[in-house]
């Protein structure tokens, strides 16, 4: 049997790109409460060197010079899209163990691992818009490790 982890990719900022597609292939981030501090980055303003939990007052004038598209956090609707990927997920497996608003633990006991983590990555891309980073090993460490290779 196997564990895989599947992540969403860079989750409140593919969030705001499902309504706002202009958005793919920019600099976007996504700040916490009263728009305090980053709480999620593109991996453009990643390559930006924007960091998380970076104090926004202190990246406001280079967000502005570089074109970096801001957001306010909106919980209600990332609760509700990850309500919706969870669910896809669990049509893959019985024994689901959600690990954070972003990521989920699932057992995998197909012969072709590898088929169907290409169908879960596929089915959520499609069916909801999510990129998804999918992890597999033989322990939840180690699909967390191979989680953050792919």
């Amino acid at each position: 049997m196997n564990i895989a982890l599947i992540d969403c990719n860079n989750f409140y900022v593919s969030c705001e790109r499902l309504f706002q597609p202009k958005l793919e292939k920019q600099p976007v981030i996504v700040l916490s409460n009263n728009d305090g501090c980053v709480v999620a980055r593109s991996n453009e303003a990643k390559a930006l060197n924007i960091k998380m939990g970076q104090p926004f007052y202190q990246i406001k004038n280079f967000c502005q010079q570089h074109n970096v598209q801001t957001f306010s956090s909106n919980y209600e609707l990332y609760g509700d899209i990850s309500a919706r990927v969870m669910q896809t997920i669990a049509k893959f497996s019985e024994q689901q163990e959600i690990y954070s608003i972003d990521e989920s633990f699932i057992l995998l006991n197909q012969v072709n691992i590898d088929t169907t983590a290409e169908l879960i990555h596929t089915t959520i891309k499609k069916n909801i818009g999510i990129p998804v980073s999918i992890g597999i090993g033989k322990t939840k460490v180690l699909a967390k490790f191979a989680n953050n290779l792919a």
